[in-house]
C-alpha cells in the first residue's frame, strides 16, 4: 500500500506556512518532495529522509510529490504541552494531536457548547478547492471588507498546509480565518465535525460568510457516486440544519473534454439534485451565448428542489485577475476555463449580497 524510499535532501525550494519543497536524491533518481514542517521538522541539505512515493508512482497531478515521513537521524523535539487531545488522521502513522474548538479544554468550549444557530450566515458550498479563491474574489468585489472564513473538509488533502492558495489568501488578508474539520487539520481552528466547524466560523471567527470545500486533490472514479464532491450536498444539509443560508456553487466548465464534466458537471447535479435534501440557493451565472443556454437547460431540474438564482458576471473577470493567488483548476487557468471561475465568483457575489442583508437586520 505504501512505496517507501530512503533519500538524501539535496536542495530546499519554495516554502509557505507549514510546508517546504525539497529535491531529494533516491535510488530512482532525484524527486520533488514535500515536508510538512509542523509534523516532521525542517529538513536541511544532507539530511537523510524517509519518503512515501505513492503519488509519484501513480503520476498524480495535484499531489505529485514524494511525502517526507520522517527525518530519522534528526527527529524534532516533542511539542510543548498543550491542552488538546483531539486526534486527526487517526490511527495512521502520522496522526496528529490538536486542540479542538469543541473540546472541553478549548477557550471557546462554553460558547460552542451553547451555540445552536448560524443566524442566517450565508455559506457557499463548492466541489473543488480551486473554486475557493474565485468565490472569495466575487465576495470581495461586492464588499471589499467582508469577513470570509474557509471551512476545509477532508475529501481532499488532509493538511491545510498543502494549499498554497490558502497561504496566499491569508497573507493578503482575504480570509478571516480557516477551520479544518473531520480528519483534516492545520487550520486556525480545528473542529470535530462540519457542524461545529461552521459554528466556529460564525461565533469564533465572526465571519460574514463561510466557504465550505474540500482541500486540494479531488477524488473521483468516473462512477455516478464515487467522488468526494458528494460532500457538497451533505454540507447544504448541515448549513440548513444550523439555520444558515446554503448557497450552492456549481461546477461548470466550457473547456473540460470529458462529457460528464462539460457544462454543468455531474458532480453538481448529483450533490445538489440527490444528496442535498434541504433547499439551497443555487447560483447560475449569466454566461450568455450558446454555452450559457446549455447551462440553463442543464440546471433546470435542480429548480425542483432549490431556488435558482441567476446572477450577472459583469466585472467578475477583472476581480478574478486581481486575485493575490494563481487561479487554476485541472491545470487550466482563467483564460482556458473562464466559465468555471466566473461561476464560483458569481456564488461569492451573491453570498455577499445576502451577508449585507443579514448585517442590515442585525
Amino acid at each position: 500500500m505504501i512505496r517507501w524510499r530512503n533519500g538524501v535532501v539535496r536542495t530546499a525550494g519554495r516554502s509557505w506556512p507549514g510546508a517546504l519543497e525539497l529535491d531529494v536524491e533516491t535510488d530512482d533518481g532525484t524527486v520533488r518532495a514535500l515536508a510538512y514542517t509542523e509534523l516532521v521538522g525542517e529538513p536541511e541539505p544532507g539530511d537523510r529522509v524517509l519518503l512515501n512515493v505513492n503519488a509519484l508512482a501513480l503520476g498524480l497531478g495535484t499531489g505529485g510529490y514524494a511525502q517526507v515521513v520522517a527525518i530519522p537521524d534528526r527527529l524534532p523535539a516533542d511539542p510543548p504541552p498543550t491542552p488538546g487531545h483531539l486526534m486527526k488522521a487517526r490511527y495512521t502513522p502520522l496522526q496528529a494531536t490538536v486542540l479542538g474548538v469543541d473540546e472541553q479544554n478549548s477557550p471557546w468550549y462554553d460558547e460552542l457548547r451553547v451555540a445552536r444557530d448560524l443566524a442566517d450566515m450565508p455559506v457557499v458550498t463548492a466541489d473543488l478547492h480551486s473554486a475557493l479563491p474565485a468565490v472569495v474574489a466575487g465576495a470581495r468585489d461586492h464588499a471589499a471588507g467582508i469577513r470570509v472564513a474557509y471551512v476545509m473538509t477532508d475529501g481532499g488533502a488532509l493538511p491545510l498546509w498543502f494549499s498554497r492558495s490558502v497561504a496566499g489568501m491569508v497573507e493578503a488578508g482575504w480570509l478571516a480565518g480557516t477551520v479544518t474539520v473531520g480528519q483534516a487539520f492545520g487550520g486556525d481552528i480545528e473542529a470535530v465535525t462540519l457542524h461545529t466547524g461552521l459554528l466556529a466560523a460564525r461565533h469564533v471567527l465572526d465571519a460574514d460568510i463561510a466557504v465550505v470545500a474540500q482541500g486540494p486533490g479531488n477524488l473521483g472514479t468516473g462512477t455516478a457516486w464515487g467522488f468526494s464532491g458528494v460532500a457538497c450536498g451533505e454540507a447544504v444539509n448541515a448549513v440548513a440544519t444550523l439555520g444558515g443560508r446554503p448557497v450552492g456553487s456549481l461546477r461548470i466548465s466550457e473547456a473540460d473534454a470529458r462529457p460528464r464534466h462539460h457544462g454543468v458537471s455531474h458532480h453538481s447535479m448529483t450533490a445538489y439534485g440527490k444528496v442535498a435534501l434541504a433547499p439551497a440557493d443555487v447560483v447560475v451565472p449569466d454566461l450568455g451565448g450558446v454555452f450559457g443556454g446549455q447551462v440553463n437547460a442543464q440546471v433546470k431540474r435542480l429548480g425542483e428542489r432549490h431556488t435558482l438564482v441567476y446572477t450577472p458576471v459583469d466585472g467578475l473577470d477583472a476581480a478574478l485577475r486581481a486575485a493575490p493567488v494563481h487561479l487554476s483548476t485541472m491545470g487550466r487557468g482563467v483564460d482556458e476555463d473562464t466559465a468555471y471561475f466566473l461561476t464560483a465568483a458569481a456564488a461569492g457575489r451573491y453570498a455577499a449580497t445576502l451577508a449585507a442583508q443579514v448585517r442590515g437586520q442585525a
